[in-house]
């Protein structure tokens, strides 16, 4: 026999879970949280209740697995500061875009006068991902906008522009922009539009309007942000680095086996050049879900915990947000000298993309 809707509910913490009609996508994408896609991020209005449940504004919070920054905008616009971690380059320039101080009225010359050289195209020979995932005139446009950049102060900015705009203008089909495994390169039937499309053949369309939607977005969060309230965005392993003090952790580790957080932005390490440290990536989706794959997961976040664990004030909150279907925090937990004092549960409705389901996970308050 199913369950009834109250006894499914009965161990749910309903302050932490919302349904479609009362938190709609353009809420749990609001100011910068949209700047770029990126899958396995939670959302901001779940860091915003854990926020001002465990912490007090003018605390340090430190996110170890930062990834898209979801925390350390959040603790800005909660009237705290913020420190993530992630060793994944591409994350950590999304980070700093997220999250820097702007003279807006620069910011606005720049990123206006750029959009008006949307177009200009490169001579530059493309490297062998450019001409396999982009159509000819598309490559030209990137690539020469990408020349451009340069030229400019908020060039940081302008990077997030061109990645978010190379990831719509990939050869690929409209409804499968995340996973793509191979270019298309034929007329194809779309789901998502429920016609024949064609793949995609510029990119100018997506650079202007990222150019101009990623300026309303900054703006949009810089009247929100807390006056004097910093964020510090750091490129490493933080199992190995030296941290600084804080007054509790929130995060959301990676999972094992599930997501490859630097192929999901090939794109970027592609036409940016960045640094590609994946063999250092925690859970990796190459390493898969084997029984030595989860214990070298496991061991990699008991390895993150206690490095953190050392910069934190005695008695600090650590806040984990998984859904643990292989039950590997208590042990996780325990061999990280972290006591478990609470376990949350909450209604998932959509946490990546527009895949959707019945989706739990756990809220683990330790200290």
């Amino acid at each position: 026999m199913a369950l009834t809707q109250d006894v499914l509910y009965a161990d749910i913490d309903l302050a932490l879970s919302w349904s479609e009609r009362d938190l709609p996508e353009r809420e749990r994408t609001k100011h910068v949280h949209r700047l770029h896609p990126y899958l396995g991020k939670f959302i901001p209005q779940l860091v915003e209740v854990l926020l001002e449940r465990y912490f007090r504004p003018g605390q340090h919070v430190l996110d170890p697995f930062a990834g898209s920054g979801t925390t350390l905008v959040q603790a800005l616009e909660s009237g705290l500061d913020a420190t993530g971690v992630d060793v994944a380059a591409f994350n950590c320039l999304l980070m700093g875009v997220k999250t820097r101080r702007y003279d807006p009225f620069l910011l606005e010359q720049e990123l206006r006068a750029a959009h008006a050289r949307v177009g200009e195209l490169s001579t530059e020979r493309p490297n062998t991902f450019v001409r396999r995932w982009f159509a000819p005139q598309a490559a030209r446009e990137l690539l020469g906008f990408r020349a451009l950049i340069e030229d400019y102060e908020h060039a940081d900015v302008l990077r997030v522009v061109l990645t978010r705009a190379a990831r719509s203008a990939r050869r690929t089909a409209h409804f499968d922009l995340d996973f793509p495994r191979t270019p298309q390169v034929e007329p194809y039937w779309c789901h998502k539009h429920r016609r024949e499309c064609r793949p995609v053949g510029t990119a100018s369309q997506f650079l202007r309007r990222y150019t101009l939607d990623t300026l309303a977005r900054l703006k949009e969060f810089s009247r929100v942000r807390a006056r004097g309230r910093n964020a510090a965005v750091v490129h490493g392993d933080v199992r190995e680095l030296e941290l600084g003090r804080f007054d509790g952790v929130l995060t959301s580790p990676p999972y094992p086996g599930l997501i490859d957080y630097h192929e999901q932005h090939r794109y970027a390490y592609e036409l940016l050049g960045l640094d590609d440290q994946r063999e250092l990536e925690l859970g990796a989706a190459v390493a898969g879900t084997s029984r030595a794959a989860l214990g070298a997961y496991s061991d990699g976040i008991v390895a993150a915990l206690l490095n953190a664990k050392r910069s934190l004030r005695e008695g600090a909150p650590v806040l984990i947000v998984v859904n643990d279907r292989r039950d590997l925090y208590p042990e996780i937990l325990e061999r990280s000298g972290l006591q478990l004092e609470d376990r949350l549960r909450r209604h998932v409705n959509r946490r990546t993309g527009r895949r959707a389901g019945e989706f739990f996970e756990d809220v683990l308050i330790a200290r």
